[in-house]
């Protein structure tokens, strides 16, 4: 029986014509899945499903979700946390820095992401926060001022007051949720080209069930940032707002919402 299957150009491209034909007409798609986004179930011969294609160096899964929940899209990931999503190992929730690209062509740096919910007008909103652990400079310059802040306001943060009031959305970023777990915050590519990391998890990071429902319900993430030494890696929520509250006291917080997935 038929499915009612997105089969982007780009996964196609990557499966062949011959398979993804077979997926259409329902030869090789399951009937119901679990959606590799929000983690519900779903059913392809009754709803709009996308295919999702993750592919690493060696192996190549292909996924599906709820079309309202994520695009059908490659998503490009490390051998190791491609093996490790196929093993069904979970990671930290509060996990250690990674690389990440910064905006403008700013030299990599180590970027610490942390996930939460912030609590704004009595609504939970899920949340990541971005800190460095050390002061940026700007790209091509040999002074020592952190420049992490400016950089960010030039791609349309915008800065924090305080927490009472929802950041407005930026256009061009989002943020990709995928296989139940954060994978990249992604930002215009040069050009208006295709969407581009400007941070990517070396392993897929695990969110909490209340943050995954959060986000899923309002498809929507509220990114904050603030330079080295602002937040640090706090081990609860109370403490992480706190200290967000704090940066914005100072000055030292920029914030944006983002969509979930991405339009890429």
């Amino acid at each position: 029986m038929p499915r009612m299957l997105d089969v982007s150009e780009d996964v196609r491209a990557e499966i062949g014509d011959e398979e993804a034909d077979r997926l259409l007409a329902g030869e090789n798609a399951p009937g119901s899945y679990d959606c590799t986004s929000c983690r519900t179930p779903g059913d392809s011969e009754q709803e709009h499903t996308s295919t999702v294609l993750f592919v690493g160096e060696e192996t190549a899964v292909l996924a599906f979700a709820h079309a309202t929940c994520i695009p059908s899209q490659v998503v490009r990931v490390a051998e190791e946390q491609l093996q490790g999503a196929v093993r069904s190992i979970t990671a930290d929730e509060r996990p250690a820095p990674v690389p990440a690209q910064l905006p403008g062509g700013a030299r990599q740096a180590v970027l610490g992401v942390t996930s939460g919910l912030v609590l704004i007008d009595g609504d939970l909103h899920p949340a990541l926060v971005v800190e460095p652990t050390q002061p940026i400079a700007r790209p091509g310059s040999a002074g020592t001022t952190d420049e992490f802040l400016p950089l960010l306001i030039e791609q349309g943060f915008h800065p924090v007051a305080d927490l009472h009031r929802k950041p407005s959305v930026l256009g061009g970023w989002s943020v990709l949720l995928a296989m139940g777990q954060l994978h990249a915050i992604l930002q215009p590519g040069t050009g208006g080209g295709q969407q581009v990391a400007w941070w990517q998890a070396h392993q897929a990071l695990q969110v909490t069930e209340g943050w995954r429902a959060a986000a899923n319900k309002s498809h929507t993430v509220l990114v904050f940032a603030a330079p080295a030494g602002s937040i640090g890696q706090q081990p609860r929520e109370d403490l992480l707002r706190d200290a967000l509250e704090k940066a914005a006291a100072d000055g030292r917080l920029v914030a944006a919402a983002m969509p979930l997935a991405g339009t890429s």
